[in-house]
């Protein structure tokens, strides 16, 4: 692809975001956030932001520290202020007080921790429009279910009980005040109450990123908390959050599905890659983000290709 090609292409993207996603309107304010690493996936959004509306921004700062790391004020009160953002970064902004804040004062918005073009490309290049309907689809088979259980051919066989936990759809379709999504989006998910038994992860998980091919990280999960981890680099990250808040660093805390149908091949992004139709993706660590109550200072999703997924015995039909 030539350099006039990729910026097309990122035109696209760009152009899907906020029309799509976030139906940015003509006398509606628009807040482009993005940082150093990050430059010219916001200065396409903000290309086509600026032609949509007359009243659009962006604001570049050095990139943060860390996921969570809030960001300088000027760019907090942007976000704040504006009807409409959208945070192209390379630490993440989902979980800052600038972000909730700036949804609390009615913006909507979307983030993309860490995105790349190469993941903008994947990711927006999809009719979300249908990407939310087969997550409603999605939801509708396992929302009322009391367990759900997944397996698969290389040794995954865990079971979720959700309880009293509220099933979310992640659809990319943000156009309500106050309304906030990842970006590129497609998934349903659940922070459960407990959890028991094993899963084999063999897509992409971090540190590695895309795991090498018959590369394999085993998980042995015991009343809602990982008790076994295969890979020493894995349980490193999870041993470092030990040391800050003890067990619940090993709390089991998401399962989700993805549903993005314009994703067809793993990239070693998670960002892009939990959103990719007919995986599923477990995470350990912090949920409170999503409808749990354990305060981590880690979210490990690990993707697993080719589940299959049961809805209180019934195999759920998953997007392809």
């Amino acid at each position: 692809m030539t350099d006039h090609d990729t910026d097309d292409a990122l035109r696209a993207a760009a152009e899907t975001a906020l029309e799509q996603c976030l139906n940015l309107q003509s006398d509606e304010s628009c807040a482009v956030v993005t940082d150093d690493k990050r430059a010219p996936i916001g200065e396409a959004l903000y290309e086509v932001a600026s032609e949509i509306s007359d009243d659009a921004v962006i604001v570049r700062y050095p990139p943060g520290p860390q996921h969570g790391a809030e960001p300088p004020a000027p760019v907090a009160a942007a976000m704040r202020d504006a009807d409409v953002f959208v945070a192209p970064t390379t630490k993440s902004l989902s979980h800052t007080r600038a972000r909730s804040e700036a949804c609390d004062a009615g913006a909507r918005g979307a983030t993309m921790p860490g995105i790349t073009e190469e993941v903008m490309l994947a990711g927006l290049d999809a009719d979300y429009e249908a990407i939310a309907r087969h997550s409603l689809t999605v939801l509708e088979q396992v929302v009322d279910a009391d367990e759900v259980r997944v397996t698969t051919e290389k040794g995954t066989d865990i079971t979720f009980v959700p309880g009293d936990r509220e099933w979310l759809s992640d659809t990319g379709m943000v156009h309500d005040e106050g309304q906030f999504s990842n970006l590129p989006a497609g998934e349903v998910f659940v922070s459960p109450e407990t959890v028991d038994g094993t899963y084999v992860v063999d897509g992409t998980m971090m540190p590695y990123g895309l795991l090498d091919e018959g590369q394999e990280l085993r998980f042995e999960v015991e009343d809602g908390f990982v008790t076994e981890i295969s890979d020493d680099d894995v349980r490193e990250q999870v041993e470092t959050g030990a040391e800050e808040v003890g067990r619940d660093a090993y709390n089991l805390a998401e399962l989700g599905i993805g549903t993005n149908v314009g994703v067809d091949e793993l990239v070693g992004s998670v960002l892009l890659d939990e959103k990719a139709a007919g995986t599923v993706h477990i995470a350990i660590g912090d949920d409170a983000g999503i409808g749990g109550d354990t305060v981590a200072p880690l979210h490990l999703d690990g993707i697993i290709r080719d589940p299959t997924v049961y809805a209180d015995g019934a195999e759920v039909e998953l997007p392809r």
